[in-house]
This record gives C-alpha cells, sequence and structure tokens, in this order.
C-alpha cells in the first residue's frame, strides 16, 4: 500500500481488494461502456469479476484511506516474453479527475516495470479517450499513436463491388488459424499498426493476436457468421473477422489484405460482406478501430458510412538502449 502525491487516495495490489469492493466500480463501467461506445461490457466485467475473486488479477486500485476505503478505480495487467501490457484502467466518474488517471497509470507502469524481464510495455484504454491531455509518465520511453473509434448504422446496405475471377470469398473459419496468423505478419511487415502492437511482427505473435479475438472477450463475441477469408490460387490473401460487443452493435475485430492483392477493392468488400451479415442478423450498428495515422484505411471506412465516435491513444513504452 501507498499514498499518491497529489490525490487522496493509496494504491493497493488488486489482488488484496475483495470483489464486494471493487463491484460499484465494475457496475458504472458497463454503464459507462453502454452509454459511450454502445458497447455491452459486461462480459469482460465478469472476467474480471473471476479473477478478483480468487486474488489472482495482477494490477492496482485505488482507495480512500481510513473506514471508507471506498475503491476510486483499478487497472490491471499481464505480462509475457518480456512485455506487459496494461489490459484496462477505469476510475469511477466521482474520482477522475487528471490527478487521479495519472496516478493510476503511473502505478501500473511502475508495477510492471519492476517485473523482472520486461522490456517494453503497450496500452490502448479507450475510456482514457480524450481527457487524457496530461503528459503520461516516463515520456523519455514513450511513443503515442491516435486512434479512432468508427461506427456506422447498417441502415442500407452498401454496393458490392467485382473482383478477379481469380479471388474467391468464404466464411472464415478455426482452420484458417495459421494461414491467417501468416498473412497478418507479412501483410503488417513495416505498417504503422506492427509500432502498436508487436505481435504482428511474426506469425507467433499474429497467431496468438487471433486467440485472443476469437476466445476472449476483449474485443466482444467472436461471430463467425459475420467473418470472411479470400483466396487467390489457394492462397489465403484477405481476412474480415467480426465479434459482437452487445446483441444489436458489431465490431470489425481485424481486417487485413496481402500487400498484393491491395487496391483492387477487396479489404472494402471483405468488410462490406462482414457488415451485411451483421445487419442479417439483426444489428443496427458496427463499429471498428483504426490508427489516425493509417490513412488509406481512414478514407476507406469513411468512404462506407464510418464516423469517428471516439478518439484514444495507443501507447508503448520501450527504453532505448
Amino acid at each position: 500500500m501507498a499514498a499518491l502525491a497529489d490525490t487522496p487516495f493509496l494504491a493497493v495490489d488488486l489482488r488484496s481488494v475483495e470483489l464486494e469492493r471493487l463491484t460499484p466500480v465494475l457496475l458504472e463501467q458497463i454503464e459507462t461502456w453502454k452509454t459511450e461506445l454502445d458497447w455491452d461490457f459486461t462480459q469482460s466485467a465478469n472476467l474480471v469479476r473471476r479473477f478478483v475473486q480468487i486474488h489472482a488479477l495482477a494490477g492496482n486500485a485505488l482507495v480512500l484511506p481510513g473506514n471508507r476505503g471506498e475503491v476510486a478505480g483499478y487497472s490491471y495487467h499481464v505480462c509475457e516474453e518480456g512485455k506487459g501490457l496494461v489490459g484496462d484502467l477505469y476510475l469511477r466518474k466521482t474520482y477522475r479527475c487528471e490527478e487521479t488517471e495519472r496516478a493510476l497509470l503511473q502505478v501500473s507502469l511502475d508495477s510492471l516495470w519492476r517485473t523482472p524481464g520486461v522490456r517494453r510495455v503497450e496500452s490502448q484504454l479507450l475510456m482514457l479517450g480524450e481527457s487524457l491531455r496530461y503528459p503520461p509518465p516516463y515520456q523519455t520511453w514513450l511513443r503515442s499513436f491516435p486512434r479512432l473509434f468508427l461506427e456506422t448504422p447498417l441502415a442500407a446496405a452498401l454496393p458490392a463491388r467485382r473482383l478477379p475471377s481469380s479471388i474467391s470469398i468464404v466464411p472464415w473459419t478455426g482452420m484458417l488459424h495459421e494461414a491467417t496468423g501468416r498473412l497478418i505478419a507479412g501483410s503488417y511487415q513495416n505498417h504503422i499498426d506492427s509500432e502498436i502492437n508487436d505481435q504482428y511482427r511474426s506469425a507467433i505473435g499474429a497467431r496468438r493476436f487471433l486467440t485472443n479475438i476469437v476466445q476472449y472477450p476483449g474485443c466482444g463475441s467472436f461471430f463467425a457468421p459475420a467473418s470472411f477469408a479470400s483466396f487467390a490460387d489457394d492462397a489465403l490473401c484477405g481476412v474480415s473477422l467480426a465479434s459482437l460487443v452487445a446483441a444489436d452493435v458489431g465490431h470489425i475485430t481485424q481486417v487485413c489484405v496481402a500487400p498484393s492483392w491491395q487496391g483492387i477493392g477487396l479489404g472494402y468488400e471483405l468488410v462490406r460482406r462482414s457488415m451485411d451479415a451483421l445487419a442479417r442478423h439483426g444489428c443496427r450498428a458496427v463499429s471498428l478501430t483504426v490508427t489516425a495515422a493509417n490513412e488509406d484505411a481512414l478514407r476507406l471506412y469513411r468512404n462506407m458510412g464510418y464516423a469517428p465516435r471516439r478518439t484514444f491513444h495507443a501507447y508503448v513504452w520501450e527504453p532505448k538502449g
């Protein structure tokens, strides 16, 4: 337990916090995600509950000292193969300000840098969003990448794009897991998104990324009927993977086209088919995220009707030398 400068709170190990004390924070977080992003956060909150209940979730909480002991917010993190990831960070609106946000982010990073072997830390925290106008901690190690959360209504179907006859589009299945990992790694070479997420840099990392979006609720519940793969001459050349983030809202979790097949409308057609399948399922809207500097992708999504709903940042801390 440690007192934090410029705030009335104490930072405590999340593994020492009883679930009953964290529950009001999680309930507000669920409501906030629903209001601000049309996203049902319940599954992710339940996963947090499960690990907090058994005191197995590494992270930190800010609490009021004394008998009151109210939890103002929490963060959790994971470490693997020399990298730390700030998985989530949320502060109750009553206590949310620059001082508390920065304090919780600081203690999260401090915890990660004390972990043996950690050489890099990543985070993409949508609930910090545009409110994070102060300098984040560890500035000398930091790179910041503005990103956009885009959304579009599924009111009218988009026109299909005619593709070369050598290309076929089929439903994506788990049998394509290995090939999709190789496709992602090959497509993201020297791409800005591989600077944000180092899993894109290798087929092994990309397969791990795929496992996360297919099996875990961080990007919603994977929805196979709206996920597609494209082939050219029997080789996988593109994918569009989708999830459900609410009963009536979809999310495009991954769009990837091999470099040799970019510029012919394949990305458009894959996303269009995902959107059409989500609409047939009863979704009223679909969202996705994109890095602001990825101008080609951003232009495509705007032309498909997507509009910004929220701006946030991807952060990477990596000491040099």
